[in-house]
């Protein structure tokens, strides 16, 4: 005989089915809140980090009770529920700007944090990348070669180089110690440059390979060291629009030819070619795309003082936790307003097709902890999805323009966004709000990136100015 109670006899567990603690009365309206101090008390966390909490795969959200359905439970029935950590630090939302770095004499393209967090890079209509210093908010260095504007820029994984393309076709590398160029420019694509990408770390430990795409349909893999062209990818029918290199050696190219294109890296050979979209194809996003990025920094309780070999080991243990039992997922967004999950290892046909955008889609990113997806659209509106099934979750509206890039929190908790209205918008994605609103720019903010360790925030635009935002 059940009798509806007002507890429970619950018992937490790990991902893997570990228990932690004894079994407890919970009340049925416990919060997230309360269930976090009761976890972070049972594992003995000094500060308290975030977890989410599932019960029968259904995620609590507000309260326990929720979960439950309502259903009567009898008094020895236990329930179990699953903690998974967010992240080993807790985020705090961006509030403030507090330093605006002029120098660029162009619309600033492309900014981004190196992945150990300690400098910063821009790409700007000026022809120069740009490097700064973080600590005292000001120009490092100046890089000049390119003769045309610099469309697009990307950081190696051990933070020691960094490539930049531009609309002449041309590809530089530099040193990020001396701001030096690593040698004479890469030629070779006959368009502009529009996705640079490196080998994952795990991968390639000496980070000396890096693939470029081009408006010409044309794929480059080059040695950064060399400075030479090891190998070119040709079969796409119209411009690359983005490029993407997976944890598997795979190459993942989107282009406006509607396709998506899947290639071994190692030998070129094309694996597949995933179609299903109406128009052109802008955006991809890897759900391993955070934890290939952050390979080489030291995650909790793992010190600075790790070597090589135990790093390239601990990098390759965090990739292989992400794609346990799903394998690594795609996502494609385009300009037919849909978006589609691919398991692209595997599988020519989408996993799910993700619509209610009403126009082009500009940027998809998988959360850090790939549970979560978010779009950004000309529609003025951010979309959030399932990280595993692309299943809709919620709509977050409050930009009065078009959303032209968005980026996670290490903690998988927040979202920035940039704006054609000039504006920056934080997200609190749990409950789907707006936790906070950054003017400051005075026109379109074309480039966003919040930093890999969660302390900051920069953008850039169509002001010219680099802005740097913290909490």
């Amino acid at each position: 005989m059940t009798e509806c109670v007002s507890t429970v006899l619950a018992r937490f567990k790990s991902e893997m089915g570990e228990s932690i603690g004894d079994m407890m009365d919970l009340p049925r309206n416990i919060t997230v809140n309360n269930l976090q101090l009761i976890c972070n008390s049972l594992l003995k966390q000094d500060e308290t980090v975030p977890y989410a909490f599932f019960v029968n795969d259904k995620e609590i959200v507000k309260d326990l009770d929720e979960c439950l359905d309502n259903i009567k439970i009898s008094s020895e029935q236990v329930i179990d529920i699953i903690y998974q950590q967010q992240a080993v630090f807790k985020v705090r939302p961006i509030t403030r700007c507090t330093s605006s770095l002029p120098g660029h004499a162009e619309a600033v393209i492309s900014v981004q944090f190196s992945p150990d967090s300690r400098k910063l890079a821009s790409g700007s209509g000026d022809t120069t990348v740009r490097f700064w210093d973080l600590n005292m908010q000001t120009p490092l260095y100046t890089c000049e070669g390119h003769k045309n504007w610099v469309l697009c820029i990307a950081w190696s994984p051990n933070s020691k180089y960094l490539v930049s393309g531009c609309k002449n076709g041309l590809i530089l590398s530099w040193d990020v110690e001396t701001g030096k160029k690593l040698g004479p420019p890469m030629t070779g694509h006959k368009q502009w440059i529009t996705a640079l990408c490196w080998a994952p770390y795990h991968l390639s430990p000496d980070c000396r390979l890096f693939a470029s795409s081009s408006k010409d349909g044309d794929i480059r893999i080059w040695d950064v060291i060399l400075g030479q062209c090891q190998r070119s990818l040709t079969s796409h029918t119209r411009s690359i629009t983005c490029l993407k290199w997976g944890g598997t050696g795979l190459l993942y190219s989107g282009s406006q030819d509607r396709t998506i294109k899947v290639w071994r890296a190692n030998d070129g050979v094309l694996c597949r070619t995933l179609e299903g979209h109406g128009h052109w194809v802008n955006t991809l996003a890897l759900s391993t795309d955070y934890v290939m990025r952050t390979a080489l920094v030291p995650q909790p309780p793992f010190s600075n003082t790790l070597n090589e070999n135990n790093i390239l080991n601990e990098s390759k243990k965090r990739y292989d936790n992400v794609v346990a039992n799903i394998g690594e997922r795609l996502i494609s967004g385009s300009d037919d307003f849909t978006l589609f999950m691919w398991a692209p290892e595997s599988k020519k046909t989408p996993i799910e097709r993700m619509t209610g955008h009403q126009q082009l889609i500009n940027c998809v990113q998988f959360s850090p902890d790939s549970r979560y997806v978010a779009s950004a659209s000309f529609d003025k509106s951010i979309r959030l999805w399932d990280g595993k099934t692309g299943k809709f979750i919620g709509t977050m509206r409050g930009h009065v323009q078009a959303v032209y890039m968005i980026c996670w929190s290490a903690d998988s908790r927040l979202l920035v966004s940039g704006s054609a209205d000039s504006t920056l918008k934080v997200w609190d994605v749990k409950n789907k709000k707006l936790e906070g609103d950054l003017p400051g720019h005075a026109d379109e903010v074309f480039a966003v990136d919040w930093s890999p360790d969660g302390h900051k925030v920069a953008s850039g635009g169509k002001d010219k100015v680099l802005r740097l935002w913290t909490h």
